[in-house]
């Protein structure tokens, strides 16, 4: 998967676990206020790989343009 995906696909599911968590806080859910936090979290860990692989990226270029 490209970096860009995982920072997309992260993006939406903390966007989504966010509104799990609010209904499941609005509906006294705890279930889906547990729910919507591990989305969240999934989705905060997609976006930290983006974020790496952006990172390998960068000092492999660097790498090259030295060689």
């Amino acid at each position: 998967m490209s970096s860009t995906t995982d920072k997309l696909k992260g993006a939406a599911n903390e966007a989504i676990g966010n509104v799990k968590q609010g209904v499941g806080k609005a509906t006294d859910n705890d279930k889906l206020q547990a729910e919507g936090k591990a989305q969240e979290l999934k989705g905060d860990a997609q976006r930290t790989m983006g974020d790496a692989k952006d990172g390998v990226k960068d000092v492999a270029d660097a790498a090259k343009k030295k060689l």
